[in-house]
């Protein structure tokens, strides 16, 4: 496994090298097809300079050699006796530096420091991923969900207009390459890989944004996984409603968390299963609850969840039948929605009475 990873690296690092010196070749394309031109066309004007002076080269390619010497100041032997010969002879090389050194030798430095670039060594490293994941939005939650993502082995790019220094060098250490860029732009998704990523997680604090995101994601991508965080509850809805999105209202996300802990329940982070928010809650039976003397179904049947693990002195039992009755001092892990959840925290406290 560990030869395969290193396979794997060598060759990715391989095609973002590759893919980061076509992006320079094109950025400096201009200069070098002038250079060219320039070398070209002054061989095939000194050839005929060269007839009219009655000093004649062969021909035209020994002309454009003779140049293309000129211009890195290599002597020549049949240094010209015509006055307009000479000052082609020593025109050349200064046209030469104006019209190739200064592109040279930044794409040079460039070339040998490409991480000092930043931005383009980030896209070029993106343009290597494949089914990989995209966050916009690298806040507190951003980089959490990235660090979870790279934890499970998963490919991630993050996009941020405005990153925090700390928050970038650590999601770098993680080899996640950071587009500072507009997210709401469609160069930006499209450079972030959107057309090959398997999904899109929205982690901006502006409900308009992600949406603007989302659908464009979408269009670039029909068939991109996008989960988006939302903070008006009906909105969220409605996203997953019409748009098929995975949307998590975030009072939906935080109220069973508040109960839970409030009541001493602990419950995991929410999920989304076929578009539903989902969570994992473990609660003790109390002695004043009014979830004892209930049996599994009617419990299940009143709260709209799932228990799916019963533990009683030291057995457990992770699939308890219908029929099993719930007694002080049981632990039970349900599983259900936010609001399923928060009313048998509810149940679980004695704050309501039984169905």
């Amino acid at each position: 496994m560990k030869l395969i990873s290193a396979n794997n690296h060598f060759f990715r690092k391989f095609h973002v090298i590759k893919r980061d010196t076509w992006l320079l070749t094109s950025q400096f394309g201009w200069p070098l097809i002038s250079y060219f031109l320039l070398i070209f066309l002054g061989g095939i004007l000194y050839y005929y300079l060269s007839i009219l002076a009655n000093e004649p080269i062969n021909n035209i390619p020994e002309a454009v050699y003779q140049v293309l010497s000129l211009t890195f100041i290599q002597s020549i032997s049949n240094f010209p006796k015509t006055w307009y010969l000479e000052i082609f002879f020593f025109l050349m090389p200064v046209l030469s530096v104006i019209f190739l050194a200064q592109g040279i030798t930044e794409f040079g430095v460039m070339l040998f420091n490409r991480r000092q670039r930043g931005k383009e060594w980030e896209m070029a490293v993106a343009s290597t991923f494949s089914n990989h994941h995209i966050i916009v939005g690298l806040g507190h939650l951003g980089f959490r969900v990235a660090a979870t993502l790279h934890q499970m082995s998963q490919d991630v790019v993050v996009i941020e207009m405005n990153p925090t220094v700390d928050l970038v060098a650590s999601v770098k250490r993680l080899g996640i390459p950071v587009i500072q860029e507009d997210a709401t732009s469609e160069n930006t998704l499209e450079s972030a890989g959107v057309k090959k990523a398997r999904s899109i997680i929205m982690c901006v604090q502006n409900d308009s944004v992600n949406l603007q995101i989302a659908l464009k994601s979408r269009s670039l991508n029909k068939n991109i996984r996008v989960v988006v965080r939302i903070f008006d509850d009906e909105f969220a809805y409605a996203l997953q409603d019409q748009f098929g999105f995975t949307a998590f209202s975030a009072t939906d996300m935080a109220a069973p968390a508040f109960a839970s802990a409030a009541a001493g329940i602990d419950m995991t982070r929410p999920i989304s299963i076929e578009g539903q928010i989902m969570s994992l809650a473990r609660l003790n039976i109390d002695s004043d609850s009014n979830l004892s003397t209930l049996s599994v179904a009617e419990l299940e049947r009143n709260f709209e969840v799932s228990i799916v693990l019963l533990k009683r002195d030291s057995e457990t039992d992770l699939h308890p039948v219908p029929e099993t009755i719930l007694l002080t001092g049981d632990t039970v892990a349900v599983i259900g929605g936010p609001a399923q959840i928060t009313a048998l925290v509810q149940a679980n406290s004695n704050n309501i009475s039984r169905n």
